[in-house]
């Protein structure tokens, strides 16, 4: 059996759909898996185990160009890969238009059908286009976590039950790539490299501080505070960013942690590397923390809002989310390091 998801962006629902491609894996262990998502998180997909094919597409960017003679020849190329392989399944994880166009244009194998959700779910996306474009649309419970969603939703394709136990697929996945623990090393004189691993004496912390929405922040003293008491533990702390602000942020936040290491930006295979050496991470709701969860590292998720439920770690064991208004107090955050980092 061959089978195509189609979950195209952004970074946060793309971790969230790895555990989907474990699922069939286990209960389909023959089936051919291939991925359609945008290039920038190709990286980060390729290292999800099981899959045969990640197919790159560029809509956010052909979208503000979609005239120009470059986009058109870049369409007609992502076609033409696309649909080399015929599928028995169609998965549109997304649901919105422009997954809908993708899985429309997939090529379907004799007897092939197109799947997709047949309705919205509690605080997602939802398109029309997406249910239009399906030959099978199925119906989903609408208070519903987001790994979950698309699990569930395979389950009701392919006549399995969900798995008791959740897999991301990328914690034997990953090789450290030499650029990661060149950074770390250059940040920490206390790594020492072996010839496969890097390890850190004084155990590293990396706090996630960025986000794409102003109001999913945490404030800037709640984070100097919570990092001079991780310090006094005898932690290091590493300070991620991935834009012009966020760095600026980190700048300002080194200044007030003596220490601190303000790491630069890496490519995304390059920074889940770095990641995955860490003793932890703690940060906001953001994709850079759930690709901390994928890679089942001890995590504390801060959230402004009440939406947890919806998007929180799963593993309470190892990762927990705090919720509070205006923001978690730096006490409530410790605490849940304490309960996660025993």
């Amino acid at each position: 059996m061959r089978i195509l998801i189609v979950k195209l962006s952004s970074l946060g629902d793309v971790v969230h759909t790895m555990p989907v491609v474990q699922d069939i894996r286990q209960a389909l262990p023959h089936a051919q898996i291939d991925w359609v998502v945008e290039r920038g998180f190709a990286p980060l997909v390729r290292r999800c185990a099981g899959l045969a094919r990640v197919i790159e597409c560029d809509l956010r960017r052909w979208r503000k160009t979609p005239f120009t003679a470059n986009t058109r020849a870049e369409w007609q190329t992502f076609k033409q890969v696309l649909q080399a392989q015929a599928y028995d399944a169609v998965i549109d994880l997304q649901g919105l238009s422009k997954s809908a166009l993708v899985a429309w244009l997939a090529r379907l194998a004799p007897g092939g059908k197109r799947y997709a959700m047949a309705n919205q779910t509690e605080g997602s996306g939802y398109e029309a286009p997406t249910r239009w474009v399906a030959d099978v649309a199925i119906t989903l419970p609408m208070h519903i976590h987001a790994v979950q969603r698309g699990r569930l939703l395979c389950t009701k394709i392919f006549g399995y039950d969900v798995p008791v136990s959740e897999s991301f697929g990328l914690v034997d996945q990953y090789s450290l790539a030499q650029e990661a623990t060149e950074i770390i090393a250059n940040g920490n004189p206390s790594v020492e490299k072996t010839a496969a691993h890097s390890t850190v004496n004084q155990p590293c912390i990396a706090l996630v501080h960025g986000t794409s929405r102003a109001d999913k922040e945490w404030p800037l003293d709640h984070w100097i505070a919570l990092g001079t008491r991780l310090q006094a533990a005898g932690y290091a702390l590493a300070l991620l960013h991935g834009t012009d602000a966020e760095q600026q942020r980190s700048e300002v936040l080194a200044a007030q942690l003596p220490g601190a290491v303000v790491w630069p930006r890496l490519s995304l295979d390059a920074l889940t590397d770095a990641l995955a050496v860490c003793a932890g991470v703690i940060g906001v709701d953001s994709g850079l923390s759930h690709i901390a969860v994928a890679l089942d590292l001890p995590h504390v998720q801060l959230y402004n809002f009440d939406t947890a439920w919806r998007t929180g770690p799963l593993n309470r064991a190892r990762q927990l989310s705090v919720f509070a208004q205006p923001a978690p107090s730096v006490d409530a955050v410790w605490q849940a390091w304490l309960d996660v980092s025993a």
